[in-house]
């Protein structure tokens, strides 16, 4: 059994990356980064048991992808750190952040090589230029740049961030709370991930796969005298009923939400926006559309294009086309040409054929945010 435990910190907004998706949600070839890198790590030493943090409503999502442990993060570092370390059984723990992604096995080496020397071990980087603080210039020879991993006592560590401050590093607040460090040189090549240019200062990273993800989704509406009929959120005027559901009932959309989850493997619409939850209770449709696209590019994917077919006896929908076509490719910010809407009777056969309700097939196709463009 392994004295180690290695804590992964993912649980982070990025709201300084300048994009729409979170780095951790980049892909190197079809990893997500947050996997590549707990892969790397789990390759390279034997630990006990491997904690990933995670923003709370992407925990199970994320878990879906492999068998690490993952817990959810919090509103600092602190907080998510202090999470994963209830996890913890070893005398050890390793730290690291998601953004630090090329960690060498010669680094991991140097800081376990020194384990006993302090309560943390820390990787650092000199600085060569002129450090000028508060308008001072100071003895650069005397300032470090800190990297992770960071190896800590576990024991030392949970004391320390149990006095509720707020520390950037592990480190830092051990030695406010009067443990010790002990400094070993870090790697040019371990560059953290804060900004989009940091990409190109990442030399381990896979470019993402060109793979092409397809989903599909099938739902169905009975009529309700009550309401107004909307189809692909445009509101179909020569109708004098709508649909029985819980939301606005919004055939077209639910079947097209489906099927982008289901290209992500995001599970379905019933997972997301439940039927029981009241806050879902007559809701539009676009309003649920327009959070799956924010959802799925958060999570590094882009929308090649989509297909619906909406199967109805009545009302007739051939000259609603269009103006749906421009709909969903607002609502998904993709061109019109990327959008096909289809309609279609089924020759009065079934429940669509007698005039009962709706039937609509949907298919997406997306691929992976392809980093290297940028």
């Amino acid at each position: 059994m392994s004295d180690l435990t290695l804590v992964l910190l993912a649980a982070g907004s990025s709201t300084r990356f300048g994009l729409d998706l979170k780095k951790q949600w980049l892909r190197c070839d079809t990893k997500p980064l947050w996997q590549f890198v707990a892969d790397y790590f789990q390759q390279t030493t034997h630990f006990d048991k491997i904690i990933i943090t995670a923003a709370e409503d992407e925990v199970q999502y994320i878990s879906s992808f492999s068998d690490y442990c993952i817990v959810s993060g919090g509103k600092s570092r602190g907080e998510s750190l202090l999470n994963a370390l209830k996890k913890v059984e070893t005398p050890y723990v390793l730290v690291s952040d998601i953004a630090r992604a090329c960690i060498s096995k010669t680094l991991l080496e140097s800081i376990f090589t020194h384990k006993d020397k302090a309560d943390c071990i820390v990787p650092y980087l000199p600085v060569h230029d002129t450090v000028v603080y508060e308008d001072q210039t100071i003895a650069r020879e005397k300032v470090k740049r800190v990297q992770t991993p960071q190896l800590s006592k576990t024991k030392i560590l949970l004391e320390a961030l149990q006095k509720d401050l707020d520390f950037t590093d592990e480190s830092s607040a051990i030695v406010a709370n009067g443990g010790s460090r002990f400094f070993v040189l870090g790697d040019e090549n371990a560059h953290k991930i804060t900004h989009i240019q940091d990409l190109q200062k990442i030399p381990c990273l896979l470019a993402p796969s060109k793979d092409t993800l397809s989903g599909n989704g099938f739902d169905v509406h009975a009529f309700d005298t009550k309401g107004k009929m909307y189809l692909c959120g445009v509101h179909i005027k020569e109708s004098s009923f709508g649909f029985q559901a819980h939301s606005d009932g919004d055939v077209a959309i639910h079947a097209l939400i489906d099927a982008l989850l289901g290209a992500a493997s995001m599970g379905d619409i019933g997972m997301l926006f439940p039927d029981n939850d009241p806050k879902y209770k007559g809701i539009d449709s676009k309003e649920l559309l327009s959070y799956v696209y924010k959802k799925i590019t958060n999570y590094g994917f882009k929308i090649i294009n989509v297909d619906i077919t909406i199967a109805a006896q009545t009302p007739k929908l051939a000259h609603y086309k269009t103006a749906m076509k421009k709909m969903i490719a607002q609502i998904l910010h993709i061109s019109n040409d990327r959008v096909n809407i289809k309609a279609t009777t089924t020759e009065k056969l079934g429940f669509v054929g007698r005039s009962e309700g709706v039937a609509v097939m949907a298919n997406a196709n997306l691929k992976y945010f392809d980093w290297t463009e940028i």
